[in-house]
């Protein structure tokens, strides 16, 4: 695809500076949802993926804590824009939410708790092999242009290939593996920001920030870290410390 915006070819370089030697599927996805929310001019951005042996969907990233309530929202009840985008391989959309009660009754009224207004899922499909899918949420009614459209699904058209790129290297069942293993590493990251939320009596997305700054400063791995949190292993207090000092220089 051709871009010709200046902000569409810097967003897909970022991204492309995310395919780092030592690639870690959690750490990429990571990045990739902030940087969605960045360039994209959505308020948050969710990735969900296909359990290979569970055959259903799961969360492995969300930029805010509001956007993964709402994915797992729609994960429960088997009702939303992404699960009907990944069983189609075609981006859905809705420009009003307020007004789509009759198509995701009980996505919605999550939806519009949440905060958000608007949503469009896009396919993370190479050819037939369909992995998951981004939904893009906003705050305001909003019809999707054309170019955001476009540029979405080149971002998610990248984020696709890096993952499945393994499939070049190794056979596919390591890549099934390395999936499974993010969305189990998801679920240590979650309970990470609650004990760091509750210790440092914040809010989980601060929580969060806090988990993510220390590891990029120590080139840590997320993972690990979290691992460290839950564990009781890790000094808060001085995360805390270095990760004030890291955003205040």
């Amino acid at each position: 695809m051709m871009v010709k915006n200046p902000k569409g070819r810097n967003a897909l370089v970022a991204v492309a500076d995310l395919l780092v030697h030592d690639f870690d599927v959690v750490d990429f996805l990571d990045l990739f949802v902030n940087r969605c929310v960045e360039v994209l001019d959505v308020t948050a951005v969710g990735v969900l993926m296909v359990d290979h042996h569970r055959g259903s969907l799961d969360i492995v990233a969300a930029s805010a804590e509001s956007a993964r309530t709402l994915e797992l929202s729609q994960l429960r009840h088997h009702e939303g824009p992404c699960s009907d985008c990944s069983r189609s391989g075609r981006a859905v959309e809705c420009a009003d939410l307020a007004a789509a009660g009759e198509r995701w009754p009980v996505f919605t009224r999550a939806a519009v708790d949440a905060g958000f207004a608007a949503v469009q899922a896009l396919p993370m499909r190479v050819r037939d092999t369909v992995i998951g899918g981004l939904d893009l949420f906003s705050a305001t009614p909003r019809l999707w242009d054309a170019d955001t459209a476009a540029l979405g699904q080149a971002l998610a058209d990248i984020a696709t290939i890096s993952i499945l790129r393994q499939r070049t290297l190794r056979h596919h069942e390591v890549v099934i593996e390395q999936l499974e293993t993010a969305l189990a590493t998801r679920v240590l990251i979650e309970q990470a920001k609650g004990v760091l939320a509750e210790r440092m009596n914040t809010t989980v997305d601060s929580a969060f920030a806090l988990l993510r700054g220390y590891a990029r400063h120590h080139r840590l791995r997320l993972a690990g870290l979290a691992a460290a949190v839950v564990q009781g292993t890790a000094d808060i207090p001085a995360l805390a410390a270095d990760t004030a000092g890291v955003s205040g220089r």
